[in-house]
């Protein structure tokens, strides 16, 4: 039986409540660190293996085997990055290199031997004396995006260092990586709104809210996050998770496409989800808790079980130009010795500071453990979507749920709307820059083609653009 797929906005505080937000916040200024890590966090790790407790040690281990990781690292930055066919592609440059910095930053935090964090420094601050340009085909808004992220978060771990040029980065960050993102999710490239897969749009998010954060601009933070949760793209969370079972698991869009693809998008959520939380913003708990239930969904189904699924049709095509359809009707087959370091983060949010469960989740966090980052995990592009090294930054205590926090999580779905507006009050938003040529169109991203089973759908969602086919099952 399904739920029904679009249920009330609204913050499920089970467990834990979000930190409180930075002082300031009001007036643009934001907690730093604030991004996938804060003061609080590297303080854990540093402590955790200084004192040889697992798995924490063993998270470290693989952070220091990483060839990324080693002091002296020299950066390869170029005026002009290029992603995508028909171009001369060097953006594998710029990701070997951001995590160098990452790598290298998060080893100064927990060893506080200067030597790496004047490695990610030195790294960082050649990109933002040389940067010009993310161009490409249609992929340039993945790279824009997947990069935009990971580059905020390897300079955020060292923004205070007295040779860090972070005026300059700021600059280059918001230019060449936050605008185009902000400018994806306006115009989609020309196309439709549902040509673009899940992880298009959540690469692009992810990127919007870190550069916002990391240059304390909040109006583009509330853009971010109400594109989280109202926006009209594939990535915004009722599109991503359309259905939710009785059963508790929520549909994960993309699991009708590929594995890896549905992964990337898991990952790319959560990460999204944290950097928001760090500044005192649940989207975790967001509707229910509706990212816990495609987690789970997409954990469980990469285990190997069984997972319900309901077909789907996509739009895709150019505004006012070409156009069509294509029709899932299953889950896709799956490897089950695919591992990506993205379940560590969910599985610590949900058990430890919430206390929930979240059986499939944790097993395959376990499973993955301990996570490494990139460079782990094959040599294409593929293997560097993701930072990584979970185990080492997101494992944790339990934290005993509070009464005022117990008590929140029976409140109405009114109570949580009241709540979900209050975390993150709507600012005036800027208006995004023009990049968009709408002339190269990429229907499934990277040259992926998909093949699709013929069918029609009854039910719509964002705006009439994706729709689902009942098969027979009453909506509850």
């Amino acid at each position: 039986m399904l739920k029904a797929s679009g249920a009330a906005a609204g913050i499920a505080a089970v467990g834990a409540a979000a930190p409180a937000a930075a002082a300031g916040a009001g007036t643009g200024a934001f907690a730093h660190p604030g991004l996938l890590h804060t003061r609080t966090d590297l303080d854990r790790m540093a402590a955790k293996v200084k004192a040889g407790a697992a798995p924490y040690t063993a998270g470290f281990a693989r952070l220091t085997a990483n060839r990324h990781a080693q002091s002296g690292w020299q950066a390869r930055p170029q005026a002009v990055v290029y992603r995508g066919s028909g171009t001369p592609e060097n953006y594998s440059l710029l990701y070997n290199d951001i995590h160098a910095a990452y790598q290298n930053a998060l080893r100064y935090h927990v060893t506080g031997e200067s030597a790496y964090a004047d490695t990610a420094v030195a790294v960082l601050n050649a990109w933002s004396a040389t940067l010009t340009a993310v161009n490409g085909s249609a992929d340039r808004f993945l790279a824009a995006g997947l990069y935009g992220y990971q580059f905020a978060n390897a300079a955020e771990l060292v923004r205070d260092h007295g040779d860090f040029e972070l005026s300059r980065f700021q600059e280059m960050l918001a230019k060449n990586f936050g605008a185009v993102s902000d400018d994806f999710l306006v115009r989609h490239n020309g196309a439709v709104v549902s040509n673009y897969w899940t992880n298009w749009d959540l690469a692009n998010m992810a990127c919007v809210l870190a550069t916002g954060i990391f240059c304390d601009d909040r109006a583009q933070v509330t853009r971010a996050v109400d594109y989280f949760k109202h926006g009209a793209g594939l990535g915004s969370i009722r599109n991503a998770i359309p259905v939710v079972y009785d059963d508790g698991l929520g549909e994960w869009l993309e699991a009708g496409r590929d594995q890896g693809h549905a992964l990337l998008g898991v990952g790319l959520m959560g990460t999204f989800c944290e950097m928001a939380w760090n500044q005192g913003i649940d989207l975790y708990g967001y509707d229910d808790s509706r990212f816990l239930k495609g987690a789970q969904y997409v954990a469980k189904w990469n285990l190997g079980g069984q997972v319900p699924f309901t077909a789907n049709t996509r739009r895709k095509g150019a505004i006012g130009g070409w156009s069509g359809s294509e029709t899932v009707t299953a889950a896709a087959g799956v490897d089950p010795s695919m591992i990506r370091p993205i379940w560590a983060m969910i599985a610590n949010h949900y058990t430890k500071r919430r206390g929930m469960s979240a059986t499939y989740v944790t097993r395959i966090a376990a499973k993955a453990a301990p996570e490494g980052g990139g460079g782990d995990y094959g040599p294409n592009s593929g293997g560097y979507d993701q930072l990584g090294f979970g185990t080492l930054a997101f494992t944790r205590d339990r934290v005993s749920p509070s009464p005022a926090a117990s008590g929140a999580a029976s409140a109405s779905a009114s109570a949580s709307g009241a709540a979900s507006a209050s975390a993150s009050a709507p600012v005036p938003g800027a208006s995004p820059s023009a990049m968009g040529k709408g002339d190269d169109l990429a229907a499934t991203g990277s040259g992926d083609v998909v093949g699709w089973a013929a069918a029609t759908g009854v039910t719509a969602l964002a705006g009439g653009l994706l729709l689902l086919r009942r098969r027979g099952r009453r909506a509850g």
